[in-house]
């Protein structure tokens, strides 16, 4: 064929980009309660606020990592009055012996971590009390967890034995025959 006419993209029913929202796959009522809620809020208000808490609560779960009682205290340390607010779960830690008082807004609480709280004399709210409370978020911090602390994100990077590489290498049992030889220590070659 002397004329042979390149396959295009179907643009009417494809489109070029994915411009949708991520939409919740929880079956979760009160999840999808909140996000009815706080879909009508970010509409309705002008407020910043209400759009992040909609976007977040519609995140996976890998995206709504959990936040300790010990980086709450620190990122709260100088926000006195003001409502941590968290799209997530609050979880405890053993190594604050303190705890103090504040008001926290979360998705859950692990039993110890509701306990100290409330022990210390806070306050442990819902999203449909903080919207009540603060319906534009006046007064409130908003704080998440570490997104990238997960153990796989380990693995995730240039490959491991690349010079400036920090990625963990995928062992199949962290022995002495395993992988710890050259490029792993000194006395062996060198040590990447």
């Amino acid at each position: 064929l002397p004329f042979a006419p390149k396959m295009g993209i179907d643009l009417e029913a494809g489109g070029r980009t994915w411009t949708r929202p991520r939409v919740t796959n929880s079956d979760n009522p009160y999840i999808r309660l909140l996000v009815k809620l706080y879909r009508f809020l970010a509409r309705r208000t002008d407020s910043k606020f209400n759009k992040v808490i909609l976007k977040r609560l519609n995140m996976t779960r890998k995206s709504r990592p959990p936040l300790s009682l010990s980086k709450l205290a620190k990122f709260m340390s100088s926000k006195d009055g003001k409502i941590a607010v968290v799209v997530g779960t609050i979880t405890d830690d053993k190594r604050l012996f303190d705890v103090p008082k504040f008001t926290v807004c979360a998705l859950r609480f692990t039993e110890t971590a509701r306990a100290r709280i409330t022990k210390a004399g806070g306050e442990c709210i819902t999203f449909d009390k903080l919207a009540l409370r603060s319906p534009l978020g006046k007064g409130t911090v908003l704080l998440r967890g570490p997104v990238k602390a997960r153990e796989a994100e380990r693995y995730f990077g240039k490959a491991p034995g690349v010079p400036g590489s920090h990625t963990k290498q995928r062992v199949r049992s962290k022995g002495r025959k395993f992988e710890k030889a050259r490029g792993k220590r000194k006395s062996r070659g060198y040590k990447a």
